[in-house]
């Protein structure tokens, strides 16, 4: 059994059908620990960790308030990593990156199973799928 959580948030998140999450456009600041937070207490009541192979996925502008972008790195260390077999961060802008790419960085310096590609444009799409998503050789022995 498989299944699909969206979650889409600016100051506030809210889970949503893939309708809502891929066609409706938000605005306002943003705050991506909302997100974060939301994606833990969904895997908290919903699946145990014992029972699902859970996996996580962000994709972002990068835009973030500066001060949420540290406690986004400390939700995702303390709370999502212990939980999840496999999370990643995509950030899809043409600018320089922001706090979040920079907090996140230091996650992934720390963690196997978190990744992170930048998609600068439409052509970027495929080929950063394909590898934050190809299969790990030695995992797969």
């Amino acid at each position: 059994s498989i299944d699909v959580v969206y979650i889409r948030h600016h100051t506030q998140a809210k889970e949503v059908d893939e309708q809502e999450f891929f066609y409706s456009q938000e605005t306002g600041g943003t705050i991506a620990s909302s997100a974060l937070e939301l994606m833990n207490t969904i895997i908290e009541e919903r699946y145990s960790e014992s029972s699902w192979n859970i996996y996580g996925a962000q994709a972002s502008d990068g835009d973030n308030w500066a001060d949420d972008s540290p406690h986004c790195a400390d939700i995702l260390t303390n709370q999502l990593l212990p939980k999840v077999r496999y999370f990643s961060y995509i950030e899809i802008t043409q600018r320089a990156h922001q706090t979040l790419w920079h907090q996140y960085s230091t996650v992934a310096n720390s963690n196997s199973h978190f990744a992170m590609q930048h998609i600068r444009g439409v052509e970027d799409i495929y080929p950063v799928f394909r590898e934050l998503f190809k299969r790990n050789a030695e995992q797969a022995a």
